[in-house]
């Protein structure tokens, strides 16, 4: 069946082995290669976090992959570049003191005859260990990316490289049923027939793929550097407002749209514009036209961007399942306070003071709240006059998973109300189209709450004062300590009349 092949949800144990040798020291700082078709990439996370923070990122487009399904081996430049690039991600490695990496080939090395080869001489003079791994474990592996980023993730994820198409099933925190194809856009450029013999090709071997994996699931998930690069120009062809492609949603209709975009356009002219390299640009052409027969086969009600692929499976490889199920957003969020603010630990108590505003919110705006409050003085070192789009632009472009668009803006507006009375002229205008009216409301309210709340007193402002929503009355009640009597100058009141005006109730403060 064209190599189409596929596996239910079982662990791989080479790679589970691999893991549990790990010394502990090895989880504070995780060094992972990604041995591809296409390319090759150093990744070293900070730690086995829940959020993955990203202490080294380099990555080489090597093209180990480029011509194989042609002469059955590896392409001769790109097995120079893949080695170039392996003997100095070892050598950096040493120098972080990352010992050992976790090193993964996949298609390319695994199907070609000189793969052997060149698995050995990059051990021989490196010292790396390359895993080279089946189709259906670099599924799995980038299925448990998508879970890092997407803790409630359920559809298919697809993950396309260089010489082969992987899909697995996600649903309740765990990986299903995996397939493997190929599918890649180099084994598609040696396919004949010219345009129509392609489009069947492609056909065929995606309705083997939904014969085996079902066309029930209401959302794909897009793993690998040419889906990304389609829906950069999916953003490109649309004006989207922001570049971030990690949770870029798409409809069927909008991805064949974009197909008919590229099919119509000269993407050497717009390449530069949307920052897409030449050798990933010319593959493109050939990813659309999969990416096409997959929307048309499996009938997706969505189809959602992941920039969380084999490399943040290998990251999830090592978390317990307790840290599996922790939020990415609140890890991340904690992670920020407690390196970037002045009094780590004041955002869960400014989070408390203003608990009785919030007190009836479903748990996704909850969630919010909760990640705004521990963000709110991480900015602080900002020079004044940029402080509040200081705050809006770290988090709309920061690396937070879990976070859709529409809720990164949302965060952002509210921290950008947290040191600033009013939005007037704000250079991030176009940003805000992705809210409505009430969420840009609900956010103002926000970040007037904890400019209010942050300024009321230094530590906890429990201490100065608790307030009461009386929703029925419209009234806003802050009822005053000892502490707080002192702390209530001309300043506070001003912020707490603010928010009172922003929520449309009256202020009332009992001394």
């Amino acid at each position: 069946m064209n190599g189409v092949r596929t596996t239910s949800g079982k662990q791989h144990e080479p790679l589970g082995k691999l893991f549990a040798k790990l010394p502990k020291r090895a989880l504070s700082r995780v060094g992972v290669v990604d041995v591809g078709s296409n390319s090759i990439r150093l990744v070293v996370f900070d730690g086995a976090a829940r959020s993955p923070a990203y202490f080294y990122n380099e990555k080489v487009m090597a093209g180990l992959g480029a011509e194989m399904a042609s002469t059955g081996k590896l392409n001769p430049k790109g097995v120079e570049r893949g080695f170039a690039a392996l003997s100095r991600f070892a050598a950096l490695a040493k120098g972080m003191d990352i010992e050992p990496l976790t090193c993964v080939a996949t298609a390319a090395v695994r199907e070609a005859e000189d793969g052997p080869a060149f698995q050995q001489r990059v051990e021989r003079e490196t010292g790396l260990k390359l895993l080279v791994i089946d189709g259906e474990e670099e599924a799995r592996l980038s299925a448990q990316g998508v879970l890092l980023g997407w803790p409630e993730a359920s559809g298919l994820v697809c993950d396309i490289g260089g010489n082969s198409m992987e899909l697995a099933e996600v649903a309740n925190g765990e990986v299903g049923r995996r397939v493997t194809s190929p599918l890649g856009p180099f084994r598609l450029q040696q396919v004949k027939g010219g345009k129509d013999g392609l489009r069947k090709h492609i056909r065929k071997i995606v309705s083997e793929l939904a014969e085996k994996m079902g066309t029930e699931h209401e959302r794909i998930y897009l793993v690998g550097g040419s889906w990304r690069a389609i829906a950069r120009l999916d953003m490109e062809r649309t004006g989207y407002p922001m570049t971030v492609l990690h949770e870029y949603r798409m409809t069927p209709k909008a991805v064949c749209d974009t197909v008919d975009f590229i099919a119509a356009s000269d993407l050497s002219e717009i390449r530069n514009s949307v920052s897409i390299s030449a050798s990933r640009m010319e593959l493109v052409p050939l990813a659309s036209r999969v990416l096409s027969e997959l929307v048309s086969v499996f009938k997706p009600e969505e189809l959602a961007v992941s920039s969380y692929g084999i490399r943040e499976g290998l990251l999830y490889e090592h978390m317990s399942d307790t840290l599996r199920k922790r939020d990415p957003l609140i890890e991340a969020a904690r992670f920020s306070e407690r390196q970037m603010a002045r009094i780590p630990g004041s955002g869960r108590k400014l989070y408390d003071f203003l608990q009785p505003i919030y007190d009836d919110v479903p748990p996704e705006r909850d969630r919010l709240i909760k990640a705004a409050c521990l963000l709110h003085d991480t900015t602080w070192r900002a020079h004044p006059d940029y402080r509040a789009e200081a705050c809006f632009d770290n988090v709309t472009r920061a690396n937070m998973a879990a976070l859709s668009h529409p809720e990164r803006v949302f965060l952002g507006v509210s921290l950008l109300h947290r040191y600033k009375n009013n939005r007037n002229n704000s250079p991030m205008a176009r940003l805000f189209s992705l809210l409505d009216d009430d969420e840009l409301r609900d956010a103002e309210i926000l970040g007037k709450a904890m400019r209010f709340g942050a300024m009321f007193a230094i530590d906890d402002p429990a201490d100065a004062g608790t307030l009461k929503y009386k929703r029925a009355d419209k009234i806003l009640r802050l009822h005053l300590t000892d502490m707080g009597r002192r702390l209530m100058g001309e300043v506070a009141v001003a912020r707490f009349k603010s928010l009172c005006n922003a929520m449309k109730v009256e202020p009332d403060i009992i001394d």
